[in-house]
């Protein structure tokens, strides 16, 4: 699928372009526009800080001002964490790389401009976009770092085009018990702690029981941590026999 142009206007540090440029390729991002880097180009510090990403410095499109650089863009998206006295749409950057990808999908070509590290975008910068992009940073704090800035825009624009699982498990190899593999194991348990007199007095046995088979159910364990809990049991029991 074709992507957003990012476009780093006035850049500061090589550095920071650099880092620009990692937080993109992170994030399968690869088309980079730069406008009139203040240390000029090429830069080694950026292609030393962008490490592997370098490839995308070296295929950097560099321009001599904006307008050069979104001229064939039809829809641009600005960063900036100040209120520029402009009418224009506020999104956040989930919603923009939202908006971008179904403008690309219909044939658009988008662009995202991100202001040098001092002072950010002016406002004549600002003015050739079609929406803003804010991020919800501390008020007290509202500046951020160019490539942050790039990397928390990358990152939306990737979480919207792949599957993002919320939570899962590594299992390393293992898998998870079946139920009948902890129903033998609260058997084996039961019986063992019956046998040690653990279910005292009688009348709350029946309690007891029930408290610890709903333990075993809250338990999410692999065959091998069943393996092992059946291990310890017979250890402890032999250990006890031994009279040691």
């Amino acid at each position: 699928m074709a992507q957003p142009v990012f476009v780093l206007v006035r850049p500061q540090m090589g550095e920071n372009i650099g880092g620009a440029a990692r937080a993109m390729w992170n994030f399968g991002l690869d088309r980079m526009r730069i406008v009139d880097p203040r240390d000029g180009w090429p830069n080694q510090k950026a292609v030393a800080m962008a490490s592997g990403a370098g490839r995308l410095l070296d295929h950097a499109g560099i321009c001599a001002d904006t307008a050069e650089a979104v001229a064939d863009c039809s829809y641009v998206f600005a960063t900036t964490a100040r209120g520029r006295g402009l009418t224009k749409p506020v999104v956040t950057p989930e919603r923009a790389m939202e908006m971008a990808r179904e403008k690309i999908a219909g044939g658009e070509k988008v662009a995202v401009l991100f202001g040098p590290e001092r002072a950010g975008l002016e406002n004549d910068d600002i003015a050739r976009a079609n929406a803003i992009v804010s991020v919800p940073v501390n008020p007290e704090f509202a500046s951020l770092n160019l490539a942050q800035c790039v990397l928390l825009t990358a990152y939306e624009w990737r979480r919207q085009g792949v599957e993002v699982v919320p939570e899962r498990v590594e299992l390393a190899g293992a898998d998870w018990a079946s139920q009948v593999e902890m129903e033998k194991l609260a058997q084996h348990y039961e019986a063992r702690l019956e046998t040690a007199g653990f279910f005292f007095p009688e009348t709350k046995a029946e309690g007891m029981k029930l408290n610890l088979r709903n333990l075993w159910s809250r338990m999410p364990l692999t065959r091998a941590d069943v393996q092992m809990l059946h291990g310890v049991l017979r250890q402890m029991v032999r250990w006890k026999e031994r009279g040691d």
